[in-house]
């Protein structure tokens, strides 16, 4: 009888150990995707992959890890979600390794809760919530949409499409069920900036005053109770800086009468305004804004113009990215300033907070479009700035919710 406990305990010790080492090894094999490309998964499969809603710890740092490999792939499809954009339909247009799939985000010291959609919509439940930047946070709200339509397939809230601008730019969805309201709210710079034009057509140089936010966003911040805030790809070009009628200083412009900045200067100052702004705000109370730090391009051999692309199929490791790019300088300062910002809208009963998505984006080479992807203006050129749907874009709405709720205290 001894004996039969003793090999029962061996056995159950080599189990262990070997499921762990399957379970946190990053490279020790490749996982097989069980969706094809235009699969609609089970909806029972899908519930019972979901784990319960976890606690997260507070003092854990989120956005310090690497990805190891994910058995249960994406919690939707690009034929489960309808709503997924041509653009960043990668398996549609032609995309046919699945593997980048199959990883999730790892955290040195704890765990990142996956996405709940019932938990997310009871968490935002009478509230009214805008992600307001460019085209890659427009590619975040998508995410958000695909996840939550999880729940939406179970019949359980169906949103409606309130309004819809001709450009797609300016977008409003209501969830009866939870009186939710989502926004998209499109900018270029969250500061008013207006492009040269020569000869009727854009020259891709603009005048950027730095001490005035664009209205089109900013006006709707009274009503709002969640601002996420995201930009940057948009300041990799020519720029005349302007405060009030004076011409301060440029980006990229090499004139010798005029201050030649860097464009982290820009960055910054756009920034500013814009906190500035919010802090400022007398009808803005209770609200709560979230930065979503900048999302690196993977470009190779080039940029988007100029024959770059980025067809690689599975993450890097930390020992492969840079923590010293431009991206990270990029993401520091929309830290530091959302920190400046926190700690002067205490006093106005303003919250800010940070989602930080470069140092994991970084390690993601494999999940943009590259030629997987459909623009009738840009044949012929890779996509290596926005995000496959289903793919590592997701991740941004995990910490996302993990974010809210620390902000909202929920978090222990």
């Amino acid at each position: 009888m001894g004996k039969m406990v003793s090999n029962l305990f061996i056995s159950l010790a080599i189990i262990i150990v070997l499921s762990l080492f399957l379970m946190y090894s990053p490279n020790s094999f490749k996982v097989i995707p069980k969706q094809g490309p235009n699969s609609v998964q089970s909806l029972h499969v899908h519930q019972e992959n979901l784990p319960k809603t976890q606690i997260v710890v507070e003092n854990c740092d989120l956005f310090t890890g690497h990805w190891i490999p994910e058995l249960r792939g994406s919690l939707y499809t690009n034929s489960s979600c309808t709503s997924i954009p041509d653009s960043k339909n990668c398996f549609k247009n032609g995309r046919e390794d699945m593997d980048f799939l199959n990883w999730r985000w790892k955290p040195e010291k704890c765990d990142l809760p996956r996405f709940d959609a019932k938990a997310f919509l009871e968490m935002v439940r009478g509230k009214k919530m805008a992600f307001i930047g460019d085209s890659v946070a427009r590619n975040h709200i998508e995410s958000l949409l695909c996840l939550l339509s999880t729940f939406e397939m179970l019949q359980e809230e169906t949103p409606m499409d309130m309004y819809k601008d001709s450009e797609d730019r300016f977008r409003k969805w209501y969830f009866p069920r939870h009186d939710f309201t989502l926004m998209k709210l499109w900018t270029k710079f969250l500061i008013e900036g207006e492009e040269r034009m020569i000869n009727g057509t854009g020259s891709s140089t603009f005048d950027l005053q730095l001490d005035k936010v664009e209205n089109s966003w900013a006006e709707f911040l009274p009503e709002l109770d969640y601002a996420i805030i995201s930009d940057g790809h948009w300041f990799f070009r020519v720029m005349y800086l302007h405060q009030g009628k004076n011409l301060t200083g440029c980006v990229y412009c090499h004139e010798p009468n005029v201050t030649e900045h860097d464009i982290s200067f820009a960055v910054r100052m756009a920034f500013r305004t814009a906190f500035d702004y919010i802090n400022a705000c007398k009808n803005c109370t209770g609200l709560v804004t979230l930065v979503r730090t900048f999302a690196p391009a993977h470009f190779e051999n080039g940029f988007w113009n100029t024959g770059g692309y980025c067809n690689r199929t599975s993450p890097l490791s930390e020992a492969e990215t840079d923590l010293g790019s431009s991206d990270c300088k990029m993401r520091n300062i929309q830290v530091e300033e959302s920190e400046r910002a926190r700690e002067n809208g205490e006093k106005q009963g303003k919250k800010f907070g940070v989602v930080d998505v470069t140092r994991a984006m970084l390690m993601r080479p494999d999940g943009h479009p590259g030629s997987h992807w459909d623009n009738k203006w840009m044949k012929g050129y890779n996509d290596c700035v926005h995000w496959c749907m289903p793919g590592p874009v997701d991740y941004w709405n995990d910490f996302l919710m993990a974010v809210m709720r620390k902000e909202s205290g929920l978090a222990s």
